[in-house]
């Protein structure tokens, strides 16, 4: 007897500690309103496209409190609770929105055991399965990759260990912060801006990879200035595929550790996203992306 995989699951799955995770997820920022503020213009539509992800066999989510604030994972909560133990949603802290919407830094141990406990009420979990810290890098103009990490991992580190956090993960960090982060407890994950057009963080991506650590591409399709590339778009043509199918599918035959979390608050645009998972580009149309 065969069992037919379901869409989410064409690319195969990564060991993320003890996790099996789909390396197509889903990222769960523009479920929040514009600018990832206030609430989404149409609730429902939202909640359907949580629901649709799971179906088609997505287990791995990305939120943050942070994005509405808080708005995100009300929706998750709303949409898919009791979750079951094929739905894993993983958060990140270190960041807080102001009233007008701005991001802001908010790493103290205090806070982060306090963001912590927030994204477990809200998303009415007792463990949360994967907990990123999210450094200052891109968020606090006086800050800069190369901070120390220390004082933030090892806070997150005490909540793991009083079983509030399955595994740990860091976000926006350099080779030495990861380093850093792991002389403190094991890291399962990196969450880092990469696509195939900023490969800026190469280094980071090899190092995991040999590691055996996840590494999650945010804005694989370019966030929020989609990516321009004409390149790209005629190996889609060529091969009757959507340039963000493409994209996707560079990614995960790029690296084995690369596991994506491509957002949208769409139903047809999700489907679009999951539809990478099944392409396998050809070696000539490797090459073709690997020279833009």
């Amino acid at each position: 007897m065969t069992t037919t995989k379901s869409p989410a699951a064409q690319a195969g799955s990564y060991r993320v500690g003890d996790l099996g995770l789909n390396r197509i997820g889903y990222g769960a920022m523009q479920l929040a309103g514009p600018g990832v503020f206030g609430p989404p213009r149409d609730r429902a539509a939202a909640i359907e496209v949580l629901r649709t992800a799971v179906e088609m066999g997505i287990n791995h989510i990305d939120t943050a409190d942070a994005y509405g604030p808080y708005i995100t994972n009300e929706i998750i909560r709303e949409a898919l609770f009791p979750y079951g133990d094929h739905v894993h949603i993983v958060t990140k802290v270190g960041v807080v929105r102001d009233e007008q919407g701005g991001w802001l830094p908010a790493n103290s141990p205090q806070s982060l055991r306090e963001q912590v406990h927030d994204n477990l009420r809200r998303l009415g979990l007792d463990v949360l399965d994967v907990v990123y810290l999210r450094t200052l890098a891109g968020i606090d103009d006086r800050a800069t990759v190369a901070d120390a990490l220390s004082p933030q991992f090892e806070a997150l580190a005490e909540l793991q260990q009083q079983g509030l956090i399955r595994h740990l993960g860091v976000s926006t960090v350099s080779l030495g912060q990861l380093a850093e982060a792991q002389q403190i407890a094991p890291v399962v994950s990196v969450e880092n801006l990469y696509n195939i057009a900023d490969r800026a963080d190469a280094a980071v991506l090899a190092a995991t990879a040999e590691q055996h650590i996840a590494y999650v591409p945010y804005f694989p399709l370019g966030g929020f200035s989609p990516l321009q590339s004409d390149v790209l778009a005629s190996v889609a043509k060529r091969l009757g595929a959507t340039p963000t199918a493409v994209a996707q599918s560079w990614l995960l035959q790029h690296s084995p550790n690369i596991m994506l979390i491509p957002g949208t608050s769409s139903v047809a645009h999700l489907r679009e996203n999951i539809a990478g998972a099944a392409l396998t580009l050809p070696a000539d149309a490797v090459a073709e992306l690997d020279a833009i």
